[in-house]
């Protein structure tokens, strides 16, 4: 889909603010500032809170909430509903190189009635969001991953009690949207209004709501096919998070994008695949928009890291992390495009939320197995039949 570009220039109703949540030792890309400032212009907009994950977007900024009067659906983007599900998971023993190839494929699609008999839709309730059922179950490109992650640090053993997960617990981290829900939604606005406002926001709203649930349920579904392949049961996830989504908040619009809740619920910022990531207790105030980072931030375009990645990096080696992980992915050029040293330090990004008062860490989660797309040499034969046929939308 062509994305539009948010205009140069936009009348202003009175002056809004622009606060960036890092520290000097972090490094913000100019191009993302600009974005900033240029969302701030718009028509409506009273604050802007840049996370320290901060980097461009295409057209508008991505680790940033954005206050308005005025709702934007653009500033949400096409992925509604994207966001991280952490689901505690129960193994006798957790080989990587075994689990690794008993993971189903997830870019065959769950369909309602040829897969009827699948297990994963007991954690269904309900129908569909929207009817949408193309691409169901499965995880997409860009940056999301299923993960099978073990408890690493933990910092806050109350807080870890209360979540029910202690050092050494095995989860599963997913991170998935909307799917082509998301897309046909922006798409529907973008085509007749490009980057403009919402003319009828209840509407708006009502579709958003139905990408946001739709994002929620397929995180559930993935974790499920999982835990069942890897001989699980499955379990209630213990955080789940949207990144991108728009809410209404003190009379305003909320727009997130790259950036979740921070208002005293409890998020997975995630690391990349060579680190740990961070749980943490968001207690964000209106200065920062109620929000946190959502991951480390990207320090390279997919270009930068894929034309330097292949100059310094084997996909063997990319294929084992420095921790030790393995990381399922039979797309090498993203495998390339998603390699750690395309991301910032998560240490840092975690800093600087603690510097400003926006979160406090209570564990780490550390990467064992990272599914990014199948390696049909490794995919279990059932789940290679219809691997094209079922295949979701990119």
């Amino acid at each position: 889909m062509t994305q539009p570009s948010l205009p140069e220039s936009a009348p202003v109703r009175g002056p809004a603010t622009v606060t960036v949540f890092a520290s000097s030792a972090s490094w913000i890309e100019s191009d993302a500032l600009a974005q900033c400032h240029q969302v701030a212009a718009l028509d409506g907009m009273t604050h802007v809170a840049a996370m320290p994950d901060l980097h461009p977007g295409k057209g508008a900024p991505v680790g940033a909430a954005m206050a308005s009067s005025v709702l934007y659906p653009f500033l949400v983007g096409s992925d509604i509903g994207c966001g991280i599900a952490v689901f505690p998971i129960a193994l006798k023993r957790a080989v990587p190189e075994k689990l690794a190839a008993r993971f189903p494929d997830l870019d065959r699609a769950l369909h309602p009635e040829r897969d009827a008999g699948d297990p994963a839709w007991a954690v269904m309730e309900g129908g569909v969001p929207a009817g949408h059922t193309e691409g169901l179950g499965t995880v997409g490109r860009g940056n999301h991953f299923v993960e099978l992650a073990r408890i690493g640090a933990v910092f806050e053993p109350g807080h870890a009690s209360r979540l029910g997960v202690a050092a050494g617990d095995l989860v599963l981290v997913v991170h998935s949207g909307s799917r082509g829900l998301g897309e046909r939604i922006l798409r529907a606005h973008t085509e007749v209004h490009g980057a403009g406002p919402a003319p009828d926001p209840g509407a708006y709203l009502a579709a958003h709501d139905d990408a946001v649930r739709w994002g929620s349920l397929n995180r559930r579904l993935m974790a499920a096919r999982v835990a069942h392949a890897l001989g699980a049961e499955p379990a209630e996830p213990i955080v789940d998070q949207c990144h991108n989504l728009v809410e209404i908040r003190d009379g305003l619009y909320l727009h997130r994008k790259g950036a979740a809740p921070g208002d005293g619920r409890d998020v997975l910022i995630a690391g990349t695949r060579g680190t740990p990531s961070y749980l943490v207790a968001g207690h964000a105030g209106p200065d920062a928009c109620h929000s946190v980072a959502h991951g480390a931030g990207r320090k390279m375009s997919r270009a930068d890291a894929l034309r330097r990645g292949r100059a310094k990096h084997t996909v063997e080696e990319l294929r084992r992390t420095p921790v030790g992980s393995l990381v399922v992915c039979g797309d090498r050029q993203l495998l390339f495009e998603e390699a750690p040293t395309a991301y910032k330090r998560i240490e840092q990004v975690i800093a600087d939320l603690v510097e400003h008062d926006l979160a406090t860490p209570v564990a780490t989660t550390v990467p064992l197995v990272t599914y990014k797309t199948p390696d049909l040499g490794s995919t279990p034969r059932q789940d290679r039949r219809g691997h094209r046929r079922g295949r979701g939308r990119p």
